[in-house]
């Protein structure tokens, strides 16, 4: 049964062995060939028993079917096959199938399903095992072969082979080498014995499956055996090497195999594929574990082993995966030592590769992206495609046919035959012109025509005959007058309308006539110059009179009634619209096409910027045809000019020029409308898509290849032109003719582009920069608000330029925006730039900035998404190169390459040109751009050797030359898998970070931070500004050590309080982008609430409640409180509102909800905790009180839920009351919170309840000792305030309350015995029971009588401590008791008292302790206790006693006394206050009225007292600037308040006190003079110059500085005053600042000048100097202001410069000018002597003079450069006012006042010593007679020239300007001279001309020096 014939493994016959062999090489063949002859010959030819399959036909199974596996086991004998066959179970077909679908990357579920099944056949339970002994085999010659079982099998049975595991188990071998399972060798491995390492076992199967997989991934962290497994390929190799390297191998002896499962292994994935290792283990004892010995070198193996590295690929069908080995491998071990063996049995790792992606560190670019296309033939366009041609035969055919029936049509009519026709018609001037009909289709035919290509074989004479026709309408229309007029009526738009489907025909025929010139014939006849001119004629007059016209109508206005009409055929006008457009359209492609005429293309172009700035209609209701349909035209003359700039190259500029002049056309509405639509959404202005696309179109290349056809068409138009013998236009010679040549020459072919690119993209640069500087030049000159709109424009135009960055449709505004970056650049750096300039370029850099972050957090995310989503391979190419340069790795070989982002977006914008044809010119820009950027990468890839590279290089420059020289070269020969608009744009956004706009962002940020430090205010709020908005797209700058926020910080306490409020503005930005920096600002943000600057505060105040209520710290909450109820006492009524609301809205408002939870609980613990440590470090009791007495006020609008909050606090905070005092902050101590329940009772006691008032009692006997006064006061104030609330059936407790105090009143203090006292009495009215009191007083009233009779003789220091304790429980008791009821008592004690009133008995034993005879410390608490009991007993103040005492007190002037004195006065003033509003509330608005005096009872007695002691009180308050003068302004404030007296009487004290460089006098004098103002101007203005004049002797006498500003920054003293005067009428302010300025006029031979400084020039100085800092309301105050001081100096400086020249320099008139030399109108200070006679009192006096009017000049001056102000006065004078003087003025940046100062100092120096005075005269003389501000011309010198605020000499009056010329110079002219004194008449005798020199002088002579007066 046996046969000999080659044999099929595993039962199947090779698949295509020799197929695979030869396209595979076998790695092993080498050793295969190796082997013996004899060897080979026996392995392939060998006898073997027959196939269960051949010898079943001889068994009796033949009978069943179907046959099963199942009924006869597989039989393994020898080397048999070991499975039947499958060749006769299994059609060839469907086998083939399935190793088809084994091949494919996806599997099917057909063969699935098989594999499934087969591997059910061979689970080791199916199959039988036998067991049979083993022959010793022949040991294999070194040069044997050793075939693996899985080699030359099919895909399938490989499929089976790998995903099934098979373990067969049997006994050991007395062979040396082992065949394993599966025919692969597996060494023996060296094993580390765990803790677990499990004991040997009987044979395991393990499945590979996912729950092993799961136990692998879990067991990688426990085990501790590492096995690194080989691929089957590895193994096999090894294998084969092992047995041709050993001769021999000695057996080992082993255990029994042992299967190890899964949990046992640790493998690591770690892909290095190497050799099968084999595992030495050392002999030990039984008892020691297996150590693994150290890896051996790996045996070297051929290079096509497998032990090579492979490539890691995507795999289409599941492979065994490729494992390292362990690192204790080693070669087996010799044949004389004995080895333990372990076997383990590795199961096959089966999973799908498809789910498993190996991603590297760098992904390459997609390899299949770009593919060359394969050309065939180059035939004839009509026979390269069959569809093609057949398509062009029938198009030809159809347009034949037209043409013939138009043609018949009109030989038809011409000949009478037919009357009329469907296609030709007789116009009115009986000319044959076809129908509207025939046009149309003729048209679409013609240009299907063109498409195809079979154009040219229309036969010429038809397309004459064709344009014949079209010219009989063309005429016609021409003849036509059909312009709309704005006048017309109804029936005028009625006849009108009639001629529009005249005018329609005449379109169509004018396209008809050009679209046959498009086509690309070489007939002369065919472009017909008349035809042209007529069609061009037609569209203009259209265009002219009908669609501008109908385009500026609207429905509104003069031309709403021809609205309305034209409206009524709005359907043919549209189409007449239409029609335009597509003529327009025509003659923009026929400009592409033929040379046209320099008229044609001039009007063209005149058309199309004519339409471009036409202002259409904003809405659809104001168009008559809609805002789309003009639109649609403005599109088409974007065309034409893209048109005409591209194929005019000399017109461009010019072109350039007419469009960026023409914008001043563009009315300021216009310049916002918006209305050109992008493709990615959005929309731009049309004139800025204009100007990119021209300079988009500019980079494009001019087609050349047209020139001589054109210039033949051009030529042969001419009639009888004499031909002109010129050279054939010459191609540019290139030395690069194929891609192979510039791969070898790559040097030459990146030359050749860069010389064409560079050439080309340098145009689109200077146009772009022309553009740029254009506008730019012109935004500097001009405002916002100006005429021109260039400032207006700049802003939008650069707005629209980032608009359209990342958008690949337009590359051009990166350029734009770079270029206008580098000028801004330079007017920030700039020196001597203004601010204005500068700060237009920060506002433009911080646009731009923000939209660079805006593109990379774009390109970020971007990016991120592509990563992390199932994207395609350039999507994840992109990504990651995207993010290489965003962290600055810029890779400008992967952005160069041929298939890299540049290619990207060109072919996306080349698929979407049949969308948008206009996309061609960005397609040129881009590629003009990349050929530039080639010769830069090639350049830096000079250093780097590798020849490759540079060949790519050269490829790539050869085809963009080639794309640059024919734009359609790349789609012929190159074809690009289609690009998404994701793609392209993150590929267009890939350039831009490349870009030198965009690496230009940290120096944009770098500018914005150095301009934070400028010395100009406004440039840096602007750059604040500026960095907010960078900071909006991209908060990452301030992340790490950023240096911004240091900036910002810096800039918060900048000198200006607009960078102040930007950096408030910028830090709060930065909190709510990070968080985390909230810690770090939030000081700063506190820090400004006492900022000089109202809105800075208030914008502080804001932002840090906002950080207030997103803050948990306690102790950044507290700042926060603390300093907004410090803001409670702001100067501005408006801080002080918000201040309240605030803190009603962060401790109040978030409590109204009821709520019972654990959190709402627990948030009010933290609360009222929050509240006590804020009363604790803030001091701020005070303040607290008046704030919750507003928030519980009946009047709050929240009243109701604010006292509810209230309770709640009040309740919680009882809780606390308990608590010892300790370090921890976050747990109030109970004094603490003792003192902010004081403040709730203030504010409202009915908050408490008794019980708990209850809890207090404790503290209360406490009192009377001294172990925390702080607890006792504050328990005694609550008691005081609640008590009055109690009900009297607590009488026990109030008793017991009462029996602790009364002890304590003869040892507490004088205040807490203020709060006993009165808690007392009110016990006592409670308990209806006061005889304890009042027997405490009588009794130290007597103790006080004895005193008396002793006072004679002295009291000693015991005794007067007896009457000081005595006196303030007398003085207590008067105050808050009422004992009149008890004077029985108090008779009993003063038998010969006969009175009835108890405290005018107390008065009289206490008054004479205040006498003058007394000491003062006897006298102090006698003042003190008559002052207690008048408060309460007010008519004890105008007792004569009383009197008598208290004005002994003010006579004697003793601080201490004046006091006590004051204090009762106060107290008194402030409970009557109280009184009147709390019995009146509704009209204690009306108190301040002042027009009622008096309204309580003791309003008498109140207004007596002040009237007596309001001297005395004045001087103290003027006196000091102490707490003794802050009483005496409280009193003043108190009688203003209550209208006690006059308003002169205190007005003058108030505006003086207001100057007090105390805040808090200074802040209540300026509150109580504001409610005075807003009542009684009229009566206060007349006194506000003696308060000027009180001010001035306030701060010399008691302020010690008589100047008239303060420094750091300046600010007038009389500020406070001008800020009131803002609310009276314009005509007040301007006569009280020219009384101001009045008060400095004086006469110079009367002034003192006895003192160092003379009181008047001290005085003036006071005056200019407020002058020259006060804010002025209107440009009219200023004005009135300046021109006072120039009388001023004009009127009484010119007297006083005659009386120094005659009297110091002794200069005559009548002198002879000849003595005067050495020269004319020479009067410098060489020429001027003092004589030594001169009387020293005069010279002062005069010196003084000067010194008055130069600082009055300086200060004319100085306000003049200030706030700008003309100094041109003819100027100013012929204009006449401005246009508005209500206006405020402006001030120039950079002015500031320190050379002011400085100056003015340096003038009042000029008393120090004699030639300080002799210099000041002579600076002072030549200041009045030289004009230091007029520059003489040559021409004209009467002419004054603006000096831009230079100063100027002081002029006369009006009279003097309009003077005759006088040759004498100009003599400046005294109004009034000092005195009333006449001017001395001149001589007849000419003297020196001082002056102006004469018009033929130099006038370098002049002597004007003008350093001074920079600022």
């Amino acid at each position: 049964m046996a046969h000999p014939q080659p044999f099929p493994r595993n039962g199947v016959s090779p698949y295509n062995v020799q197929q695979q062999q030869q396209q595979q090489p076998d790695p092993h063949r080498q050793q295969q060939q190796q082997l013996p002859d004899m060897q080979s010959h026996e392995l392939q030819f060998r006898t073997r028993p027959f196939t269960l399959e051949e010898a079943l036909p001889y068994t009796p199974f033949t009978s069943v079917f179907p046959f099963d596996s199942d009924i006869l086991n597989n039989p393994t004998i020898g080397a048999g096959s070991i499975a039947p066959s499958l060749a006769n179970l299994v059609s060839r077909d469907d086998y083939d199938a399935l190793n088809h679908e084994a091949g494919n990357p996806h599997q099917s579920k057909r063969l699935e399903s098989s594999l499934d099944y087969i591997q059910n056949l061979l689970k080791p339970e199916k199959i039988t095992k036998f067991e049979f002994k083993t022959a010793p085999k022949t040991i294999a010659g070194p040069n044997s072969s050793v075939k693996g079982l899985a080699e030359g099998i099919s895909p399938f049975a490989k499929m089976v082979y790998d995903s099934t595991s098979v373990v067969f188990g049997h006994s050991s071998v007395d062979t040396s080498t082992k065949q394993p399972p599966n025919g692969s060798t597996i060494a023996p491995i060296a094993t580390k014995k765990s803790p677990n390492q499990r004991k040997p076992e009987t044979p395991k199967v393990v499945k590979h499956n996912p729950a092993a997989i799961n136990a692998l991934a879990a067991s990688s962290n426990k085990s501790r055996i590492e096995v690194h497994i080989p691929s089957q390929r590895q193994r096999e190799a090894a294998s084969n090497m092992l047995a041709s390297q050993s001769p021999s191998v000695v057996p080992i002896t082993h255990s029994q195999p042992q299967t190890v499962s899964l949990a046992d292994l640790m493998v690591k994935p770690k892909v290095t594929p190497v050799p099968v290792p084999v595992l030495k283990i050392e002999q030990r004892p039984a008892t020691q574990p297996l150590k693994a010995i150290p890896q051996a070198p790996r045996p070297s193996l051929p290079p096509s082993s497998t032990a090579s590295t492979p490539k890691v690929e995507k795999q289409s069908t599941p492979q065994r995966p490729s494992i390292p080995p362990s690192q204790g491998t080693s070669s087996p071990a010799p044949s004389s030592q004995k080895q333990a063996e372990i076997r383990i049995e590795l199961p096959k790792a089966t999973f799908n590769r498809e789910e498993f992606a190996v991603v590297p560190d760098s992904p390459d670019a997609p390899a299949d992206l770009s593919m060359k296309r394969d050309h065939g033939a180059i035939e004839d366009p009509l026979t390269t495609d069959l569809n093609q041609r057949e398509r062009a035969n029938i198009l030809f055919g159809e347009l034949k046919r037209c043409l013939q029936e138009i043609f018949l049509a009109e030989d038809q009519l011409s000949s009478q035959q037919i009357h009329s026709s469907p296609l030709i018609y007789i116009t009115p001037d009986q000319e044959l012109t076809m129908t509207s009909s025939a046009h149309d289709k003729a048209q679409r035919l013609l240009k299907r025509a063109i498409d195809v290509g079979c154009f040219s074989q229309i036969p010429f004479d038809g397309l004459i005959r064709l344009q014949n026709l079209s010219e009989g309408a063309l005429k016609y229309t021409d003849s036509l007058d059909f312009k709309i007029n704005e006048d017309w009526g109804e029936t005028d738009v009625g006849l009108w309308a009639q001629h529009i489907s005249d005018i329609e025909r005449g379109l169509r025929a004018a396209r008809t006539a050009l679209r046959v010139m498009c086509g690309g014939r070489e007939e002369k006849q065919l472009y017909s110059e008349d035809l042209i001119q007529l069609g061009l004629n037609l569209f203009r007059n259209v265009m002219e009179g009908i669609i501008v016209p109908i385009a500026e109508v609207r429905s509104t206005g003069p031309t709403a009634g021809l609205f309305r009409s034209l409206t009524a055929h709005k359907k043919a006008i549209i189409a007449l619209f239409a029609s335009s457009q597509k003529l327009f359209a025509l003659m923009s492609d026929l400009i592409a096409s033929i040379d046209l005429s320099e008229t044609v293309v001039n009007t063209l172009e005149f058309l199309s910027s004519r339409l471009m700035f036409v202002e259409n209609a904003y809405t659809e209701k104001d168009s008559v045809v809609g805002v789309s349909k003009f639109d649609g035209l403005r599109l088409v003359a974007m065309h034409m000019l893209s048109q005409i700039f591209l194929m005019n190259p000399s017109q461009r500029e010019g072109i350039l020029s007419e469009i960026l002049t023409s914008l001043e056309k563009l009315p300021v509405g216009k310049q916002k409308a918006r209305q050109f639509k992008l493709s990615g959404g959005g929309s731009i202005q049309p004139i800025s898509a204009l100007i990119m696309r021209l300079i988009q179109a500019s980079a494009g290349k001019v087609d050349d290849s047209k020139n001589e056809s054109r210039s033949q068409i051009i030529q042969s138009l001419q009639e009888n032109a004499v031909p002109v013998s010129t050279p054939a236009i010459k191609k540019s010679h290139y030395t690069i003719r194929t891609e192979d040549h510039a791969a070898a020459e790559h040097e030459v072919a990146v030359q050749e582009l860069q010389d064409l690119a560079k050439r080309l993209f340098d145009g689109a640069y200077r146009y772009a920069h022309y553009v740029v500087n254009f506008i730019v030049k012109r935004a500097l000159k001009s405002t916002k608000t100006g005429d021109t709109p260039y400032r207006n424009l700049l802003d939008l135009f650069v707005e629209d330029f980032t608009t359209c960055l990342d958008s690949p449709d337009w590359p051009a505004a990166e350029l734009l925006l770079r270029l206008t970056m580098y000028l801004m650049f330079q007017q920030v750096d700039g020196e001597k730039n203004a601010a204005p300039a500068r700060n237009m370029a920060l506002e433009l850099l911080g646009v731009m900035a923000a939209s660079i972050s805006r593109l990379r957090s774009h390109v970020r995310k971007t990016a991120s998404s592509f990563e992390g989503s199932d994207s395609d391979e350039l999507g994840r190419w992109l990504a990651d190169l995207s993010l290489t340069i965003l962290e600055g790795n810029t890779s400008l070989e992967k952005t160069l390459k041929w298939d890299g982002p540049y290619r990207i977006v060109i072919e996306f914008l080349q698929d979407r040109l049949n969308e948008d044809g206009h996309l061609y010119s960005a397609i040129s820009y881009l590629v003009t751009d990349w050929g530039s950027q080639i010769w830069s990468g090639y350049d830096s890839a000079q250093d780097d050797d590798f020849a490759e590279r540079y060949s790519e290089f050269g490829r790539t420059a050869y085809r963009l030359r080639n794309m640059i020289e024919d734009s359609k070269w790349l789609s012929r020969e190159w074809r690009f898998k289609s690009v998404a608009a994701n793609h392209a744009k993150l590929a267009h956004a890939i350039l831009l970070l490349r870009s030198n706009f965009c690496t230009a962002f940290r120096n944009i940020l770098n500018v914005l931070m150095g301009s934070m430090t400028t010395d100009q205010a406004t440039v840096r709020s602007r750059s604040l500004k500026s960095v907010n908005q960078v900071l909006e797209t991209d908060p990452t700058i301030l992340d790490g050590d950023s240096v911004f926020i240091e900036l910002i910080l810096r800039c918060s306490n900048d000198s200006s309080p607009q960078v102040r409020d930007s950096a408030l503005g910028l830090i709060g930005k930065c909190i709510s982008m990070r968080p985390r920096l909230e810690e770090r600002m939030t000081p700063t943000v506190i820090q400004r609430f006492i900022d000089s600057g109202v809105g800075v505060r208030k914008r502080a105040m804001k932002l840090a409640k906002d950080i207030y209520l997103g803050n948990e710290n306690k102790a950044v909450r507290s700042s926060i409180a603390n300093g907004l109820l410090h803001r409670m006492q702001d100067p501005d009524e408006g801080v002080r509102e918000l201040a309240r609301q605030m803190i009603e809205e962060i401790w109040i408002s978030p409590f109204y909800k009821e709520d019972d939870s654990v959190s709402f609980k627990q948030s009010l613990t933290d609360h009222v905790a929050l509240m006590v440590q804020t009363a604790k470090q803030g001091n701020t009791a005070l303040i607290l009180d008046k704030v919750f007495q507003t928030i519980l006020a009946p009047e709050s609008k929240l009243c109701e839920a604010n006292t509810r909050v209230c309770t709640k606090l009040v309740a919680n905070m009882f809780d606390l009351v308990d608590n010892p005092e300790s370090n921890d902050t976050s747990m109030p101590s109970g004094k603490d919170a003792l003192q902010v329940l004081m403040i709730f009772a203030k504010a409202d006691p009915r908050l408490f309840t008794f019980e708990q008032i209850r809890l207090l009692k404790p503290h209360i006997a406490s009192v009377s000792t001294s172990e925390d006064l702080v607890v006792s006061r504050a328990v005694v104030v609550i008691y005081r305030r609640v008590l009055p609330q109690v009900s009297s059936v607590h009488s026990q407790f109030l008793s017991e309350i009462r029996a602790h105090l009364m002890p304590a009143t003869a040892k507490i203090t004088r205040t807490l015995l203020d709060d006993v006292m009165a808690c007392i009495w009110i016990i006592s009215g409670l308990l209806n029971n006061t005889e304890p009191v009042a027997r405490l007083i009588s009794s130290s009233l007597a103790g006080i009588q004895k005193i008396r009779s002793i006072l004679a003789k002295g009291l000693d220091q015991k005794t007067t401590r007896q009457f000081d304790r005595y006196s303030l429980i007398v003085g207590m008791g008067g105050k808050h008791c009422q004992l009149d009821s008890h004077k029985d008592l108090f008779k009993s004690k003063f038998p010969n008292w006969k009175g009835d009133i108890v405290s005018k008995l107390m008065v009289d034993v206490i008054c004479p302790f205040a006498h003058s005879a007394q000491s003062v410390d006897i006298r102090r608490p006698a003042l003190d206790a008559i002052g207690l009991i008048c408060q309460a007993n007010p008519r004890n103040f105008v007792t004569e006693n009383v009197i008598s005492v208290f004005e002994q007190v003010f006579k004697e002037q003793i601080v201490i006394l004046e006091s006590m004195v004051l204090r009762s006065f106060r107290e008194f003033l402030f409970t009557e206050e109280q009184r009147s509003n709390q019995s009146n509330p509704s009209a204690a608005k009306e108190k301040k009225d002042l027009k009622v005096m008096g309204s309580t009872s003791f309003d008498d007695v109140a207004s007596a007292t002040t009237q007596r002691f309001l001297t005395a009180i004045t001087r103290i308050a003027l006196a000091t600037q102490d707490d003794h003068a802050f009483l005496a302004v409280e009193i003043l404030a108190s009688i203003n308040r209550q209208g006690l007296v006059h308003p002169k009487e205190t007005g003058v004290t108030l505006i003086t006190l207001e100057t007090c460089p105390i805040t808090r006098i200074s802040e209540l004098a300026y509150h109580e003079h504001r409610a005075l103002h807003e009542k009684y101007e009229s009566v206060l203005e007349r006194e506000y110059a003696k308060a000027v004049q009180s001010a001035f002797q306030y701060q010399q006498d008691v302020v010690h500085d008589c100047r008239g500003a303060t420094e750091a920054p300046f600010a007038p003293k009389l500020h406070l005053l001008i800020e009131i005067l803002k609310i009276s009428k314009s005509r007040n302010r301007v006569r009280f600042l020219e009384k101001i300025v009045g008060q400095l006029e004086f006469e110079p031979s009367e002034l003192d000048v006895s003192q160092h400084i003379p009181s008047h020039v001290a005085y003036a100085r006071f005056l200019l100097e407020n002058i020259a800092f006060f804010e002025y309301v209107s440009v009219g105050d200023l004005q009135a202001v300046v021109s006072a001081l120039e009388k001023l100096v004009t009127g009484t400086g010119a007297g006083i410069a005659q009386v120094m020249e005659s009297e110091i320099f002794q200069v005559r008139m009548d002198q002879d000018a000849a003595t005067q030399q050495p020269g004319e109108g020479d009067t410098s200070s060489t020429a001027l002597i003092v004589p030594e006679s001169i009387n020293m009192q005069r010279f002062r006096q005069l010196t003084a003079s000067s010194m008055i009017i130069s600082a009055a000049w300086e200060v004319r001056t100085f306000l003049r450069r200030l706030y700008g102000l003309n100094s041109n006065r003819r100027e100013a004078k012929n204009k006449g006012p401005p246009k508005d003087l209500t206006k405020a003025p402006v001030k120039v940046q950079g002015v500031t006042g320190d050379k002011f100062w400085d100056d003015i100092s340096f003038i009042m120096s000029s008393l120090d010593m004699p030639e300080r005075m002799t210099q000041q005269c002579k600076t002072f003389v030549d200041l009045m007679n030289v004009d230091s501000e007029v520059k003489i011309g040559e021409e004209d010198e009467e002419e004054d020239l603006d000096a831009d605020g230079e100063p100027q000499t002081p002029e006369a009056a009006d009279d003097d300007d309009e003077a005759p010329f006088d040759a004498r110079g100009r003599k400046r002219k005294a109004v009034n001279t000092p005195g009333g004194r006449k001017k001395r008449a001149r001589s007849n005798s000419r003297p020196r001309q001082r002056g102006r020199p004469k018009k033929h002088q130099s006038t370098d002579n002049m002597s004007i020096n003008m350093d001074n007066d920079e600022f």
